[in-house]
């Protein structure tokens, strides 16, 4: 049976994907409409509902996430309606034939105007505790699901591995994000950037990404570069002279060929006064031996690396003695494991209800995250409803951002996430910041919402 649709009436078919913000009524899985359409059937679509956003497990080889993505969570539900056109194209497909006339006017008239708590990017979360908490009519909190469960799950990804890669490398180690060519797409690609940066990433190469958040974007050159102009001119060296006439303070990329040999030839240069090389980029072979021997050669100028990096291959460089002042880090900070994040109903009409999967089980009730410290290093949290009181160490997480649909007071700007985020991570106990050793963070959970 064929799923095209082909009434006239469905006028929003187009050959681009890209995505307006006139459409993110429709940006969601067919379900929480169906569903919407149910509750309204039922008479329950305005009950006041809780859902919470949170990973049962984190992934293999994480001690933490760091939470990212909330700017997009609130851009997203302050800008979210239904134009006429994509209603009529919901209607065209026939898939709501049975629905109530009241659907179709909630649609019409859509307005998030729920409550929005959430933790503020940039800080260290565990499994089981919310990113954030969506307090709402139920059709609007359950409408919301997919769009949010995107928009964090990725973020918090690349910011957990920017995180990561920033805690190996160290304070002083520059970080350049150049993930956009391996990014799920190229929307993707500009939240991953942002997430890198406010995780601690110096720079990105995405010239869009850094000129929309107010940043220079950094980059180098690519092989390419090196092998048109020796093939048309003769010589790699007059590949390096040309580049550095338009960009004396770049990088040169000097493993096209030979990167040894390369480097001798610029030292030549350096040292004869023709040349300055503030920095050469070392994509391939035995990174950490080339980079000895071209710090030898060029002992002035800064060694960037690059080429399937990782956090675990900064800490193998550390070791290795490789005198590395960068990394160029694209594929392994974009790509990976995914963080499997879930949002589900805790609480409707004041009422706690969890889910008993086997394997899935849920926490009901809203719930607040309790943080203890001592001498600044995390010495546990406690997962409690949010009814109950803290100790007197303890420091509450989820903040409420929005209520009624209106946000309460400004996000914070990159700098300060990035802050928020080093200070995190230095705040974990050695052994759940290590990357190689970890152990787990002692999550408590009030037994109030293990038997509620």
């Amino acid at each position: 049976m064929s799923a095209i649709i082909s009434s006239p009436a469905a006028s929003l078919k187009s050959n681009t994907l890209n995505i307006a913000t006139d459409e993110y009524g429709l940006l969601t899985d067919l379900y929480q409409l169906t569903m919407g359409a149910c509750y309204v059937s039922e008479g329950c679509d305005r009950d006041r509902a809780s859902f919470e956003l949170f990973v049962r497990r984190l992934p293999d080889g994480f001690g933490y996430l760091i939470a990212m993505g909330l700017a997009q969570a609130v851009e997203y539900l302050q800008n979210i309606h239904f134009t006429s056109e994509q209603i009529e194209a919901l209607q065209a497909t026939g898939i709501f034939a049975n629905a109530d006339r009241r659907f179709w006017e909630l649609l019409k008239n859509f307005r998030f105007e729920g409550d929005l708590w959430a933790v503020p990017e940039g800080t260290v979360l565990f499994a089981n505790e919310p990113f954030l908490r969506i307090e709402a009519p139920l059709w609007q909190a359950q409408l919301v699901e997919t769009y949010l469960l995107n928009t964090i799950n990725y973020q918090t990804l690349i910011a957990t591995k920017a995180a990561r890669m920033r805690d190996a490398a160290g304070d002083r180690i520059t970080l350049l994000e150049f993930g956009t060519r391996r990014a799920f797409s190229p929307q993707a690609s500009l939240w991953a950037a942002r997430a890198a940066l406010a995780a601690g990433m110096d720079a990105t190469s995405n010239v869009l990404a850094a000129l929309k958040l107010g940043r220079k974007p950094s980059g180098t050159m690519a092989h390419a570069l090196v092998m048109a102009i020796n093939a048309t001119e003769g010589s790699e060296a007059q590949a390096f002279s040309a580049f550095l006439e338009v960009f004396p303070n770049s990088a040169l990329l000097i493993d096209t060929f030979d990167t040894i040999a390369a480097a001798r030839n610029l030292a030549k240069k350096v040292k004869s006064g023709e040349m300055q090389v503030k920095g050469i980029r070392i994509d391939s072979g035995d990174i950490a031996a080339l980079s000895k021997e071209v710090k030898i050669l060029l002992p002035d100028t800064e060694i960037f690396a690059s080429g399937d990096i990782d956090e675990a291959e900064i800490l193998r460089f550390k070791a290795l003695g490789a005198p590395i002042d960068g990394y160029g880090i694209g594929t392994k900070l974009v790509t990976g494991a995914p963080v499997n994040g879930v949002y589900k109903l805790v609480e409707i009409n004041n009422i706690p209800v969890s889910k008993k999967s086997s394997g899935k089980q849920t926490i009901s009730g809203r719930k607040q995250i309790w943080r203890s410290f001592e001498n600044g290093i995390i010495t546990g949290d406690r997962l409690t409803h949010i009814s109950e009181l803290p100790q007197s160490n303890e420091q509450p997480l989820l903040e409420c951002i929005m209520h009624n649909g209106e946000l309460l007071k400004s996000l914070d700007d990159l700098d300060a996430i990035a802050q928020r985020t080093r200070n995190s991570v230095k705040s974990l106990p050695q052994a759940v910041r290590s990357i190689t050793e970890l152990q787990a963070m002692n999550v408590a959970i009030a037994e109030v919402l293990l038997h509620q």
